[in-house]
C-alpha cells in the first residue's frame, strides 16, 4: 500500500501528463490530398524561395489578365475550327443538374456533427433569413444558354453600375454588394471582365486569391427558375389547362424562361443585359460551386474583385468622426469602397430566434453597398444601396420623407422608388450600421511584396517562435496585412481547425512595439494595420489563436468518405487544395541548408554528450549497486563466522588458557590487516551515504545503521579483493564510455521513456492538438526598395522571450516593464 502510495504522480507531474497527451509530438499539416499531384510539384517549384522583393502591385494582375486573354482565344479557335459553342468540360450546369450530379451547386460531402459551431461567419450564412419569403431556395429546375434565354442579349447595357445589381436565390448577397461598390467606380467591373467572345459563348474572368491574381473560364449557360415545358412539371400543366392554345410551350418559354427575371440566381435590372450572372458564375466556378459562395463579408468579397485590402470597422470605435468623414468616407468610390450590416450581435441571448425582418426598413446580418458620400446644406448625407434591388430605409432622408424638396432631388440627383437605392446622414449610418467593411485601393504608384510560410499553433496562444524580417530602405506609409489561405475555395476539406490572426511589428534594436494590427471579430481570413515607418529592418511576430470544431470532419475522415464514390468532385476540391498549400511548403535555399546542417550537427553533439554523461551515470550506478551487494555480503559472511567461531570457541572452553590468549591476539592482528584491506570499500560506502541520502537516511542497505558503525571492524579477505576488483571495474567502465556507438542507444532514462498514458488521458494521445496555419505577410509601399524573410529559431539554440502586449492582462505581474518615451518620462518627474 505504501509502496503504491509513494508511486502515484504528485498534481503537477499529473497536469503535465495531461498536457504532454494533448498535445501531438510531431506537428503537421496535409499538404497534398490527391497522389502525385503533378500541378502542385510545378507550381511548388515556380515558389520563390529565401527572401521576396517587391515588385508592382499591378504585375500579378497584369500576368492573369494576360493568361486570360490567351486562354480564350485559344478556345475560340478551337470552336471555330469543329464549328461549336463552347461548352465548359469542367463546370457543364446543364447536364450536372440533369444527371443529379450537382457538383456545381453542391460542396463536397463533408457533414457535421450537431456541436456544429455557432458562430456567424457571414452575412447570408448558414440559413435562409435574410432571404425574403419568396425567394426562399429550393433549387434551379433548367439551365439555358444566354442565347436561348435572352432575346437581345448584350453584355453591357450602357456600362456596369450599382443599379444594374440583383440578387437571386442564391445567399451572397456580400458579393453583390461588393459588385455594387464597384460599381459606382468606373472601370473596375470591365477590368476583371477581361476577354469575351459572345458568339462562341466563352467568357473570361480574373480574381484576387492568397495574394495573387488568377483567371476562370466559363460558357454561357445559366441556371433558370422554372423547368422546362417538355419536362412534365406542374408548372406546365397549369400553364396549358389555363392557355389552352397550339402554341403553349412558345407562351411558356416566353413568360417563364425568357430575360434576367427567369434566372435563378443574379441578374441584372435590364432584361437583356448578361454582364452580372456570368460574372457570379465564374466566381462560383473558382471557388468549386455555388454553395461554397454562400455567406461572406462585404470586405472579403471586395478584396477579391480588386485586391484591395480591407479593416473591419465598429461604428462605436471611431474616435474622430470628422476626421473620418473627411478623410474616409468622403473618398468613397476613389481611394476606398465600403459595405456596411447590422444585427450581427442581435441574436446572441437568444441564438435559436430568428432575427427581426426590419430594422425601419433595414434588414439585420444582411450587407449593403455604400456608393456615394456627400454634403447637402451642411448635411452629411451617405447613398446606400440593398443588393435584393427593393426594401429600402424609412427615416430620415428616406424616398417621401419631409426632408426631400425639388432642390435637393435635383442637387443629388435621386428619384423616388422602390430600387433598394435610399439615403441616410451619416450620424443615423453610424447608429444604425454597426458594421462597416471598409476596403483600401492600390493603383500602379504602389509596390508590393508577400512572403508564406507554416506556423505550428500551440493550443496557448502566443507570438510564435518564427517570425518575419521586413526590411525598408526608404520612410515612408506602408500597409501590412497578415492574412491565412482561403478556405472557401476547397470548401469541405477545412478540417476541424479554425485560426485567428494577430500581429505586432518590433524594429530591430528598439524596445516596445510600433504598432498591431487592427483586432477582426467576424472577418478571420486576414488583419492588418497602416502606419508610417521609418527606414530601417522591422520584426514581424504572428501570434495565431486557434479553435478545434470537433464536430467537423478531419480532411483523412472526408477524403475516406469520398474516394470511392464521389471521385470527380474530389479532384475538383483536392487541386484547388494542394495548389493552395503549395505556399505552406518550407523551402530552403542553400544557405539555409548549411546553417541547419550545422545547426543540426551541433545538436546531435550534445545529445551525443547528454548520452555519454548518461551512460557514465548509468555504469556509476551498477558499480555502485554491486558495491552495496558485496557490502551485504561481506557483513552476512562476517556474521556466519562469528556465529561459527563462537560455537568452536564454546565447544573448545576446557582448552588451555595461555593458548586461547594467544589465538584472540592472533585475531586482533589479523583484524587489523584486514582493516587496511577494506579502506576502498569504506571509501565507496561513504561515496554511497553522500549519492543516496534517502537510502542513507532509511539505512536499508545497513551503512549508517547499527551494522554500518561495525564495518571497522574484522573484515573478510576475500571480500575485500572483490571490492578492489569492482572499483578497478568501474573506472575501466567509465572510459571505455567514451568509445561507444550510441547512435542507436536509448538516450531516454526511465522517468521520460513513452509510457502508456493515464486512462482519462487517452482521448488526448489518440487524437491530440496538431493544429497548423499557413499564413501570409504582404506589404504594400510607395516605394519599391522592400524585402520579407521568415526567420525561424535556430535548432538548439536557447528561445528569447517575446514581450507582452503593454495591454496583456499578466502583463502587471509580470516581470516586465514598460518602456516609457522621453516625453513621459519627463511628465513623471
Amino acid at each position: 500500500m505504501a509502496e503504491a502510495e509513494a508511486k502515484k504522480p504528485t498534481p503537477q507531474k499529473r497536469i503535465d501528463n495531461l498536457w504532454d497527451a494533448f498535445t501531438t509530438k510531431q506537428p503537421g499539416l496535409v499538404l497534398n490530398v490527391l497522389p502525385d499531384n503533378v500541378f502542385a510539384k510545378t507550381k511548388a517549384r515556380h515558389e520563390p524561395k529565401g527572401t521576396a522583393y517587391a515588385h508592382g502591385a499591378t504585375k500579378s494582375f497584369d500576368e492573369a489578365s494576360a493568361e486570360c486573354i490567351a486562354a480564350v482565344n485559344q478556345i475560340v479557335r478551337e470552336c471555330k475550327r469543329v464549328n461549336m459553342r463552347y461548352r465548359d468540360p469542367h463546370f457543364d450546369i446543364e447536364f450536372d443538374l440533369k444527371l443529379n450530379i450537382r457538383d456545381c451547386l453542391d460542396s463536397i460531402d463533408a457533414p457535421f456533427s450537431v456541436e456544429k459551431h455557432t458562430r456567424h461567419t457571414g452575412n447570408d450564412s448558414d440559413s435562409e433569413a435574410s432571404v425574403p419569403l419568396e425567394r426562399k431556395r429550393r433549387g434551379p429546375r433548367s439551365a439555358k444558354r444566354v442565347t436561348e434565354i435572352f432575346k437581345n442579349p448584350r453584355f453591357f447595357v450602357d456600362g456596369a453600375s450599382a443599379a444594374d445589381v440583383r440578387q437571386g436565390k442564391a445567399g451572397d448577397c456580400y458579393f453583390l454588394a461588393a459588385v455594387g461598390a464597384l460599381g459606382e467606380k468606373s472601370g473596375l467591373i470591365d477590368k476583371i471582365c477581361v476577354h469575351r467572345d459572345e458568339q462562341v459563348g466563352v467568357y473570361g474572368f480574373v480574381f484576387h486569391r492568397d495574394g495573387e491574381w488568377i483567371h476562370t473560364i466559363v460558357d454561357d449557360k445559366l441556371y433558370l427558375t422554372m423547368s422546362d415545358y417538355r419536362e412534365g412539371s406542374r408548372a406546365k400543366n397549369a400553364w396549358t389547362a389555363v392557355a389552352n392554345r397550339a402554341t403553349s410551350e412558345q407562351e411558356y418559354r416566353a413568360t417563364f424562361q425568357t430575360g434576367s427575371r427567369a434566372l435563378y440566381f443574379a441578374q441584372c435590372s435590364d432584361e437583356n443585359e448578361t454582364w452580372l450572372p456570368l460574372l457570379e458564375k465564374a466566381y462560383a466556378k473558382a471557388h468549386g460551386d455555388f454553395q461554397s459562395i454562400e455567406g461572406g463579408f462585404t470586405g472579403e468579397a471586395i478584396e477579391d474583385l480588386t485586391g484591395g485590402v480591407t479593416t473591419e470597422l465598429f461604428a462605436t470605435d471611431i474616435l474622430d468622426k470628422d476626421k473620418f468623414w473627411t478623410e474616409e468616407m468622403r473618398h468613397v468610390g476613389d481611394k476606398f469602397l465600403f459595405g456596411c450590416t447590422i444585427g450581427l450581435l442581435d441574436r446572441w441571448n437568444a441564438p435559436s430566434r430568428a432575427p427581426d425582418e426590419y430594422h425601419q426598413g433595414i434588414h439585420p446580418m444582411h450587407a449593403y453597398t455604400i456608393l456615394r458620400a456627400t454634403e447637402y446644406e451642411g448635411e452629411r448625407l451617405v447613398q446606400v444601396r440593398n443588393p435584393w434591388g427593393y426594401y429600402e430605409w424609412t427615416g430620415r432622408w428616406s424616398d417621401g420623407s419631409e426632408q426631400w424638396t425639388p432642390k435637393a432631388m435635383e442637387a443629388l440627383n435621386h428619384r423616388f422608388g422602390d430600387d433598394g437605392v435610399f439615403w441616410i446622414s451619416f450620424d443615423d449610418l453610424l447608429n444604425e450600421y454597426q458594421f462597416l467593411d471598409r476596403t483600401r485601393l492600390f493603383d500602379e504608384s504602389w509596390h508590393i511584396c508577400q512572403q508564406w510560410t507554416s506556423f505550428d499553433v500551440r493550443w496557448t496562444a502566443d507570438y510564435n517562435d518564427t517570425k518575419f524580417s521586413l526590411t525598408l530602405s526608404e520612410s515612408g506609409p506602408v500597409v501590412l496585412i497578415l492574412s491565412q489561405l482561403d478556405n472557401r475555395y476547397w470548401k469541405g476539406l477545412e478540417g476541424q481547425y479554425r485560426f485567428t490572426l494577430h500581429f505586432r511589428v518590433d524594429k530591430d534594436g528598439e524596445d516596445g512595439y510600433v504598432v498591431r494590427s487592427h483586432g477582426n471579430y467576424w472577418m478571420d481570413r486576414s488583419v492588418s494595420t497602416e502606419v508610417t515607418l521609418e527606414a530601417g529592418t522591422y520584426s514581424v511576430l504572428v501570434k495565431v489563436e486557434a479553435v478545434r470544431w470537433r464536430g467537423y470532419l478531419s480532411v483523412e475522415d472526408v477524403i475516406r468518405r469520398n474516394c470511392e464514390n464521389n471521385q470527380a468532385k474530389l479532384v475538383q476540391v483536392g487541386l484547388s487544395y494542394d495548389l493552395a498549400h503549395v505556399k505552406g511548403k518550407i523551402s530552403e535555399t542553400e544557405d539555409s541548408k548549411r546553417q541547419r546542417a550545422t545547426a543540426e550537427a551541433k545538436v546531435k553533439a550534445k545529445e551525443k554528450q547528454k548520452a555519454i554523461e548518461k551512460a557514465k551515470k548509468k555504469k556509476y550506478k551498477d558499480w555502485l549497486s554491486n558495491t552495496r551487494k558485496i557490502e551485504r555480503e561481506r557483513r552476512e559472511k562476517v556474521r556466519l563466522d562469528k556465529h561459527k567461531q563462537k560455537k568452536k570457541d564454546s565447544e573448545s572452553a576446557d582448552d588451555d588458557t595461555n593458548g586461547a590468549e594467544k589465538k584472540q591476539d592472533d585475531e586482533k592482528k589479523e583484524d587489523g590487516k584486514d582493516s587496511e584491506a577494506s579502506k576502498d570499500v569504506e571509501l565507496a560506502v561513504d561515496v554511497s551515504r553522500k549519492a543516496d541520502d534517502k537510502d542513507s537516511r532509511d539505512g536499508k542497505d545497513g551503512i549508517d545503521g547499527k551494522d554500518g558503525k561495525e564495518s571497522g571492524k574484522s573484515q573478510d579477505k576475500v571480500a575485500t579483493d572483490d571490492d578492489t576488483k569492482s572499483i578497478i571495474t568501474y573506472a575501466s567502465s567509465v572510459d571505455s564510455v567514451l568509445d561507444l556507438d550510441l547512435s542507436d542507444e536509448d538516450e531516454s532514462d526511465e522517468e521520460g521513456k513513452d509510457e502508456k498514458p493515464a486512462p482519462e488521458n487517452e482521448g488526448f494521445s489518440n487524437d491530440p492538438w496538431n493544429a497548423v496555419c499557413v499564413v501570409g505577410l504582404r506589404v504594400y509601399s510607395q516605394s519599391g526598395e522592400v524585402s520579407i524573410g521568415v526567420v525561424r529559431p535556430k535548432t538548439g539554440d536557447d528561445e528569447d522571450d517575446t514581450p507582452l502586449d503593454v495591454d496583456d492582462p499578466s502583463k502587471g505581474v509580470s516581470d516586465e516593464t514598460v518602456e516609457v518615451g522621453k516625453d513621459e518620462d519627463k511628465k513623471a518627474m
